[in-house]
């Protein structure tokens, strides 16, 4: 079991930036592949970014390519996302995931609440 927590989540103004963090406790946190998603209500969940166990992988969606950037800190269990260039249409709930690759996404965080006001 591996338990998911995101903080940093907000209220900011376009153009700002913000810095989401996913902390993970239980098993082994370097075995797996970290990503985050996002949802709108009433839209489907959208894949942000992912980044694989040693970071010599990372992967963005193309909306967030060139604003957004994921990272990793194995020694403390945390995988960040740094978003910068925040437009209104990246307001949404932000979630952290966790997965062992080839078979989806193992668990989820409860999500933290991004809002940019134009």
């Amino acid at each position: 079991q591996v338990h998911l927590v995101e903080s940093g989540g907000g209220l900011v103004q376009a153009g700002g930036s913000l810095r989401l963090s996913c902390a993970a406790s239980g098993r082994t946190f370097s075995n797996y592949i970290m990503g985050w998603f996002r949802q709108v209500p009433g839209k489907e969940r959208e894949f942000v970014a992912s980044i694989t166990w040693n970071s010599s992988g990372r992967y963005y969606g193309n909306s967030v390519k060139g604003r957004f950037t994921i990272s990793r800190d194995n020694a403390k269990n945390t995988v960040v996302l740094q978003i910068n260039s925040l437009q209104p249409e990246d307001t949404a709930v932000y979630y952290c995931a966790a997965g062992l690759g080839g078979s989806g996404w193992d668990y989820w965080g409860q999500g933290t609440q991004v809002t940019v006001s134009s």
